[in-house]
């Protein structure tokens, strides 16, 4: 059943999204443990090896679009409807920018994604913000709840990650140094509607499951694997939601691809 809001509708009922919401929270809470054991793990590792191995993740970490073909098994979570879609604010976009370089290594990528989960919070939060100035039409509750739950769990990631920066010594990721963030702040600007909201939410999230993907048979670090490993179920059932929210039912992949994953070109520290 879809509900109609101010010209988009909704393709799934709003007591589907919220049990499918209520899953997701639950599901989330469940890899919490395990998250933050292997985030205190990983600063441990960097803290002992760091003098030992610095160009690590830099030669064998170095994500982007076309970098691999296909990869793990993420069946539950992956869609195969959404692989046509484009934007001019697509997250994948490659950026120039590479900043004063003081993350090095793997430590590189644990900043980039520090700063992709900064920047799925900074999107949900200016949409729960556009909602609530009347700038997307009538928002459903089931779908500010959403929101809502999407951007906690982001940020449970993020606070993660910055544990590892900052136990390994490094400064914390707290704003969204990603080169193609303008590009982002911008499109949200333009959205009418929460269908337009909820597409380049999906890129943000597709691009961070696939990077996280990428990342558990890139990295050596067994306590960066399990990081990576544990959060990318997370974002690919934030994925898997939003595809039902905007009528593309999320069909498994056998293999997840990672054509969407992000680049540490994209860092602009």
């Amino acid at each position: 059943m879809t509900t109609a809001h101010d010209g988009w509708e909704l393709q799934i009922s709003e007591q589907q999204l919220t049990r499918l919401t209520r899953d997701m929270d639950e599901a989330h809470r469940e890899t919490l443990p395990a998250m933050r054991a292997s985030a205190v793990d990983l600063a441990e590792e960097f803290r002992s090896h760091q003098d030992q191995r610095p160009d690590l993740g830099r030669r064998r970490f170095l994500l982007g679009a076309g970098g691999v073909a296909a990869a793990l098994t993420l069946a539950a979570c992956s869609s195969s409807s959404d692989k046509k879609s484009s934007s001019s604010a697509s997250p994948s976009t490659t950026g120039a920018a590479s900043g004063s370089g003081q993350y090095t290594g793997d430590l590189k990528v644990v900043a980039l994604a520090t700063a992709l989960e900064n920047q799925a919070v900074g999107a949900y939060k200016a949409t729960l913000a556009a909602a609530a100035a009347g700038k997307l039409g009538t928002v459903p509750p089931a779908v500010a709840t959403f929101v809502t739950t999407a951007m906690a769990q982001h940020a449970d990631h993020a606070r993660a990650w910055n544990a590892v920066l900052t136990g390994a010594g490094k400064p914390a990721i707290t704003g969204v140094p990603l080169s193609n963030q303008a590009d982002v702040t911008a499109a949200l600007g333009k959205a009418t509607d929460v269908g337009a909201v909820a597409k380049l939410a999906l890129q943000l999230e597709d691009q961070a499951a696939q990077t996280y993907l990428f990342a558990t048979y890139n990295v050596t670090s067994p306590a960066g694997i399990s990081t990576a490993a544990t959060i990318a179920p997370v974002e690919a059932m934030h994925a898997a939601i939003l595809n039902f929210v905007l009528g593309q039912y999320p069909v498994p992949d056998d293999f997840l691809p990672v054509d969407k994953a992000a680049s540490t070109t994209l860092l602009t520290v």
